[in-house]
């Protein structure tokens, strides 16, 4: 599952090379808008009639991850390094399969690595039931819930969390790494 994962994260990476310098801020409005110069884009790297990525660009998709990745101020993950930082690696390992699957088993560990922060953490197995449990009499019916006291948890725990601070991610925001301008990756 993630060293399929890693593959797509370097397809995007790649495909969105340089994404970040056609990325324009417009602060006309209350709230600043994104707007991404396709044609500058397209233009840059060679692929004005490459009509895979036109239609890829003019998707929802992509106007919604210009509108989360394209603020200059934000949590970074693996993709902006990659896209940042990967460029030279990904585009020497075009014609060397055993350094790209390296690399891929490199993501793929780094994914599992980042949803999988604590490894010392195991799961608990829940164990198979003996032969015959089914038939014991000694297991007790479930007990009967009282509403009242339902309610009264749920009161406490909105007298709480109305009085409590908001809550926060622990991600840290950083000024997101440009990478290479657009012009590097004419193919």
């Amino acid at each position: 599952d993630k060293e399929v994962r890693a593959i797509f994260l370097r397809l995007f990476a790649q495909l969105f090379q340089g994404y970040r310098s056609c990325l324009q801020l417009i602060r006309i409005h209350a709230e600043p808008v994104i707007h991404f110069h396709k044609a500058a884009f397209l233009g840059q790297r060679g692929l004005i009639e490459n009509d895979f990525l036109t239609k890829v660009l003019n998707g929802m998709a992509f106007a919604g991850f210009v509108s989360e990745r394209g603020p200059p101020f934000r949590t970074c993950d693996l993709f902006d390094e990659l896209v940042a930082f990967e460029v030279e690696r990904i585009k020497a390992e075009e014609g060397n399969a055993p350094k790209m699957i390296k690399h891929v088993r490199e993501l793929a560990e780094q994914l599992f690595k980042n949803e999988n922060p604590n490894p010392h953490i195991a799961f608990q197995k829940v164990p198979r039931p003996t032969e015959g449990s089914h038939l014991r009499v000694h297991i007790l019916p479930f007990p009967r819930i009282n509403e009242g006291r339902v309610q009264e948890l749920l009161q406490e725990g909105l007298a709480r969390s109305q009085g409590a601070p908001p809550a926060t991610r622990g991600d840290k925001k950083c000024v997101v790494p440009a990478g290479p301008p657009v012009g590097m990756f004419i193919y």
